[in-house]
C-alpha cells in the first residue's frame, strides 16, 4: 500500500492525499490550494501530482473548500467515479462548489473588465470550473451516516467518525486487507480535527484500533489563547467595538462560524448581554448555510438539539437581516447606523466581505474582528499581522480600522487539544503522518507526539510517496 502526499503538506490548504492499494487508487479529499495567485492556477488547474481519470474514488472529510474545492475540476478532467462522504457534508458541498463556481466567474469577468479599462485585451482571467461544472460533479456524490460500514475498493472498507470540526465533519476511517502482504491495516485520516466544547457540535469520537494515521496539525505548538467557549469575550470585544461609533466587520466563513456567531448573538439578544444592534449576514451561500443546520439536527450537541426543540430556531432574532442580492448588499456601504455586518470569506480571499473591506477598512472608527483562522499569503494574515495598508479589488487601502482577532471560535483543536485527540485514539499507531500544517507546526507536533510515543512519527513531504 501506498500513499501519495499531493497536499496540505507543510501548509493548511489544497488537502489531497491518494491511497494507492489493491490496484485501486482512493482520493481523500480535493481541496482547492489558496496562496498567491499564480500557485493557485498551477495546482488547482492541473493537477500536477495525478491524472483526474486514474483515480477510483474520492472520500471527503468535510465541504470546507480546501478540502472539497477542486472537485468539479477533478469532474471536469476526467474523474468519473463515486464521491463518499455524509448526508450534511454533501448538502454544504451544493451550496459551497456552486458558489466557488459563480465566485470564479464573477471575479474573472471584474479582472477582465478591469483590463479592458486599461486597454488591455479583457482575457486576462478564466474560471478553473464554472457554477454549472460544479453542479454536474453533484452527481458523483454519495451519502453515508457516521458508523455505516461500507465497501468501496477491493478489500477497502469505509466508516466514517465525528470529528467534530464542522456539520457534517468526518474523521476517515478505512479498514483495509492489503492484498501484497496479506495484512489488515486500519488507516485513519483525521480530517479537520475540532476542539470539542463547541457552541453547536458534538465532540470528536475516539477511534479504536488504528495502525496508520494521517493527522492534521494545523495548530501545532500552538494554544489558543481563549477556551472553546469564550463567549462572554465575544460579546465584550463587540461592546467595545460599537463604543467607537462605526461598524463591526467579521469576515466569517459561511459555514459553521456563522452559525455559531449568529447562536451567540441570539443567546446574547434573549438574555439582554448586548444592546440590539442591527445584525447583517451578507452572503448567500451563508444564509442558505443556516438552513441546512436547521435540517441537521443530528449533528448538533445536546444543548442546541434540546434548543431546537424548545425555541424552535437557534439561528434567529428580531434584529438579523439576511442579505441575499447585490443591490442589498450594495446598500450595507451607505449604512449611517452601528451594525454588525458578517460576511464570506473568512480569510478575505473572496466574496463580499472585500467590497465591505475596501469601503470600511480605511475609517478609524470601525472595527474588523477576525474569527478563524487565516492561511499564510492570504489577505486576512496580512491584515491580522498588522499590515498599514493591504491591497483590494486592484485598489491600495489603508488601514485605519481596529483590527482584532478570537481564535476562541477556531474550529480546529489547538496543541494540546490535538495531543488529548491523539492520545484518545486507539491502536498501536505505528506509522503517523503529520499533515495540514505549516511547517513550524508539524514539526512541533512531530517533538511533541515523539515525547508520548514509540510509533514512527514523520512529517507529509509534498509529492512524496510512501509505502505502508
Amino acid at each position: 500500500m501506498k500513499i501519495h502526499f499531493c497536499g496540505a503538506d507543510e501548509t493548511t490548504t489544497g488537502s489531497q492525499h491518494l491511497l494507492e492499494v489493491n490496484g485501486s487508487k482512493i482520493l481523500l479529499d480535493c481541496g482547492m490550494y489558496q496562496g498567491h495567485r499564480e500557485d493557485e492556477l498551477r495546482i488547482n488547474r492541473d493537477f500536477p501530482y495525478f491524472n483526474p481519470r486514474d483515480i477510483n474514488c474520492v472520500v471527503l472529510s468535510h465541504a470546507h473548500i480546501d478540502h472539497s474545492g477542486n472537485l468539479p475540476n477533478l469532474v471536469k478532467r476526467g474523474f468519473k467515479g463515486p464521491i463518499y462522504c455524509t448526508q450534511a457534508t454533501r448538502d454544504l458541498c451544493q451550496l459551497m462548489l456552486l458558489d466557488s463556481g459563480r465566485i470564479q466567474e464573477n471575479d474573472c469577468k471584474f479582472l477582465n473588465k478591469m483590463d479592458r479599462r486599461k486597454g488591455g485585451s479583457g482575457c486576462v482571467a478564466t474560471p478553473i470550473y464554472t457554477e454549472e461544472e460544479a453542479a454536474e460533479s453533484m452527481r458523483n456524490f454519495i451519502t453515508f451516516n457516521y458508523h455505516m460500514p461500507f465497501v468501496i475498493a477491493p478489500g477497502v472498507t469505509l466508516q466514517f467518525f465525528d470529528a467534530g470540526h464542522i456539520l457534517g465533519a468526518s474523521q476517515i476511517v478505512l479498514d483495509i486487507d492489503d492484498e501484497e502482504d496479506g495484512r489488515h491495516k486500519r488507516l485513519l485520516f483525521s480530517g479537520d480535527v475540532g476542539r470539542g466544547n463547541n457552541e453547536l457540535l458534538k465532540d470528536p469520537e475516539p477511534v479504536p484500533d488504528v495502525d496508520i494515521m494521517l493527522m492534521e496539525s494545523t495548530y501545532g505548538g500552538r494554544r489558543h489563547e481563549a477556551s472553546a467557549r469564550a463567549d462572554e469575550e465575544f460579546y465584550n470585544t463587540i461592546r467595545r467595538a460599537m463604543k467607537k461609533g462605526g461598524h463591526v466587520y467579521i469576515p466569517s466563513f459561511a459555514v459553521e462560524r456563522t452559525q455559531q456567531l449568529l447562536y451567540l448573538l441570539n443567546l446574547a439578544y434573549k438574555d439582554h448581554r448586548l444592546p440590539l444592534y442591527p445584525v447583517y449576514v451578507d452572503s448567500p451561500m451563508a444564509v442558505s448555510a443556516t438552513e441546512i443546520f436547521r435540517i441537521h439536527p443530528e449533528c448538533f450537541n445536546e444543548e442546541v438539539y434540546r434548543y431546537l426543540f424548545d425555541e424552535r430556531d437557534p439561528f434567529s432574532f428580531e434584529q438579523l437581516h439576511m442579505v441575499r442580492t447585490i443591490t442589498e448588499s450594495q446598500r450595507l456601504n451607505g449604512l449611517r447606523e452601528q451594525a454588525i455586518i458578517i460576511s464570506a470569506s473568512g480569510m478575505c480571499e473572496a466574496g463580499r466581505i472585500l467590497h465591505h473591506l475596501k469601503n470600511g477598512i480605511g475609517r478609524d472608527n470601525n472595527t474588523v474582528l477576525f474569527v478563524g483562522y487565516c492561511a499564510a499569503n492570504t489577505l486576512g494574515r496580512r491584515i491580522c499581522s498588522g499590515a498599514k495598508e493591504v491591497r483590494i479589488l486592484g485598489d491600495v487601502c489603508p488601514v485605519r480600522a481596529d483590527i482584532k482577532s478570537l481564535d476562541s471560535f477556531s474550529g480546529h483543536a489547538d496543541h494540546e487539544e490535538l495531543l488529548r485527540y491523539f492520545r484518545a485514539t486507539g491502536g498501536p499507531k505505528s506509522r503517523v503522518f503529520l499533515v495540514h500544517g505549516e511547517p513550524e507546526c508539524t514539526a512541533a507536533m512531530q517533538e511533541a507526539l515523539r515525547a508520548v510515543h514509540t510509533g514512527e512519527v514523520s512529517i507529509a513531504k509534498l509529492d512524496s510517496v510512501v509505502t505502508v
